[in-house]
């Protein structure tokens, strides 16, 4: 699925303050009321409202935009402000993708506990597409295809994964699967994360302290970072001016951790060599954005990584039943936060 497009609305209320994964007020599975508002196919059937009722026998499931204002819980993607408006009882958001910026900028019931997606299909897809941009890169894949249009037959030296260490930001499900792989072509893998991480063979950095310090030990820079206003524009001239020259950016997380005019103008000066980014602050990216004027920058349509209904579904199913039972989930989002 692409990004979430941010809606206008009024600042969401202060969360509650509840355990984790706790979701006061949620019904047996079998008299769960489920309100739905995820984008599909509009010449295709629903695949989404069949598979719940499937699942959860005796809930009641409806899909936006016919409304159940008694509904305690709701399972969307872009989400508008009136969806939440016209469900005030909901008291289990589980959002269908791993990044919530454009939820918590909407005024949820106060008593609404959100979900994010864990992985669900999506850890493997960005892991091919990590190691596929690193080794473009790295193996000069780009310049070889720019050769053969050109009908040219010219030979480069290797060039050793060594002289190329890779940085990852953001060591949470996603970035940690995809440190583990980078490791296993030889590349030194630093990683940085807002609390303390520990992975095997994975030099750690933690918080503002370390970001200079992991930025300078870093070549080729892997942005798996969730959106929040501490984040935004957090790749700008200044930090990106610390990689080690020439860098390289490849970003899956959002648009708006990086300044676009300031990435450009790293590629023009030469101290960096590219980037391949998958994910923008407009989204589709404009024809005549800056981002398209050069070629050194490979640009994706946000499809790093995909939600799978299949994988989607059985994760959001497990942790409704679990809720039901009374028990506790991973993935709830502190609001405050912002992940």
């Amino acid at each position: 699925m692409t990004r979430p497009t941010s809606a206008s609305a009024p600042a969401s209320a202060p969360p509650r303050e509840v355990a984790p994964g706790a979701a006061p007020g949620i019904a047996p599975s079998a008299s769960l009321r489920i309100v739905l508002d995820i984008a599909r196919d509009e010449d295709g059937p629903d695949p989404w409202a069949p598979a719940f009722r499937q699942a959860l026998p005796g809930a009641t499931v409806t899909t936006w935009p016919e409304t159940d204002p008694a509904a305690t819980v709701a399972v969307v993607w872009r989400p508008s402000q009136a969806f939440f408006d016209a469900h005030p009882k909901v008291e289990a958001v589980f959002n269908l993708g791993a990044g919530v910026d454009a939820l918590v900028s909407l005024r949820l019931p106060a008593t609404a506990s959100l979900y994010r997606l864990e992985d669900a299909g999506m850890g493997a897809q960005m892991v091919e597409y990590v190691c596929h941009a690193l080794l473009r890169h790295v193996r000069e894949f780009d310049r070889y295809d720019d050769d053969a249009r050109a009908l040219r037959w010219a030979q480069r030296t290797p060039r050793r994964p060594e002289a190329f260490p890779v940085g990852i930001m953001g060591l949470g499900v996603l970035g940690s699967q995809i440190a583990r792989a980078v490791r296993l072509f030889g590349f030194p893998v630093h990683g940085w994360s807002r609390s303390k991480a520990e992975l095997d063979g994975v030099t750690c950095h933690v918080g503002p302290a370390g970001l200079d310090s992991f930025l300078a030990a870093t070549r080729v820079l892997v942005c798996c970072l969730p959106l929040t206003p501490a984040t935004t524009d957090l790749l700008d001239r200044q930090r990106l001016s610390r990689l080690q020259r020439p860098g390289y950016l490849i970003n899956i997380a959002r648009g708006a951790l990086v300044v676009d005019e300031d990435l450009v103008a790293l590629v023009d000066e030469g101290h960096l060599a590219g980037a391949c980014l998958d994910v923008f602050r407009t989204e589709p990216l404009p024809a005549d954005h800056l981002l398209r004027s050069r070629p050194e920058i490979t640009i994706t349509p946000h499809i790093s990584g995909q939600t799978l209904h299949d994988e989607t579904l059985a994760q959001v199913i497990g942790k409704l039943k679990t809720l039901a039972g009374g028990g506790s989930v991973s993935g709830r989002v502190e609001r405050g936060r912002g992940y």
